[in-house]
């Protein structure tokens, strides 16, 4: 093959992939520069959460040994069992598996009595208890399933959406079974999560960083630069005068 006909091939490739490769490239810049230019922990609504101070506990709580005991079965794994609060009430959440399923399951502290499931009520005043602002309640959702590209998607269900007017504008997502808040989901963390699906090219379910189209798009790119590059060398006049000596 000629020295000419490499060149106007080089050259076929370079624009086709550029143009096609180019509107990837912008979308990658529009997300990068997003994301270098936010403030991570407002993405998150770290500024919303209020810092909940667990009261130390009290020397007459129940052991746990008393349902442990009586309520799980010897084919039971427990994972982990943590002493915490649900509004205001010391309570132990227990984390085991049975049957190969992972479950939770919350204990009044001070009687070792299950302690139920939240309800919407309480959900909600879990919500207005973790925001550092005073906002009103708009809206409040119970969320039996999440798909692939919701904003909740990947945490425990079912849970209560409970949305906030200004100044907070977000969605406290709250897990009646868990007992407390999952996450908080705002305008700013929506637009990231956009761009984040735009950035790694996972349209299917957002968070796959290694999907074979952002693989190809990568190995294309780089073809595209080594393009670039051979026709600098081909059709520069420094590489023309070595030739032609």
């Amino acid at each position: 093959m000629t020295k000419r006909k490499i060149v106007q091939l080089n050259r076929k490739w370079h624009r086709y992939l550029g143009v096609i490769l180019g509107i990837q490239f912008l979308l990658w810049t529009l997300g990068g520069l997003y994301f270098s230019w936010t403030n991570i922990h407002e993405i998150r609504g770290d500024h919303l959460k209020k810092n909940i101070i667990i009261p130390k506990p009290k020397e007459n709580l129940v052991s746990p040994h008393v349902f442990l005991k009586s309520d799980f079965k010897a084919t039971d794994s427990i994972i982990s069992l943590e002493l915490t609060t649900v509004l205001n009430r010391p309570v132990y959440r227990v984390f085991y598996t049975r049957n190969g399923e992972k479950k939770v399951v919350l204990y009044n502290a001070d009687t070792g009595n299950t302690r139920p499931h939240l309800t919407e009520k309480e959900a909600i005043k879990t919500a207005m208890n973790g925001l550092a602002v005073n906002a009103g309640v708009t809206a409040v959702e119970y969320l039996k399933k999440a798909g692939k590209h919701h904003e909740y998607r990947g945490r425990p269900l079912p849970a209560y959406a409970v949305t906030f007017a200004e100044p907070a504008n977000t969605t406290v997502y709250v897990s009646p079974e868990f007992g407390n808040i999952q996450t908080f989901r705002s305008n700013k963390w929506r637009v990231f999560d956009f761009l984040w699906m735009l950035h790694t090219m996972d349209y299917a379910e957002r968070d796959n960083f290694n999907n074979l189209l952002l693989r190809a798009f990568a190995l294309f790119g780089l073809f595209t630069i080594l393009s670039g590059f051979s026709l600098y060398i081909f059709t520069s006049r420094i590489f023309a005068k070595k030739t032609s000596k």
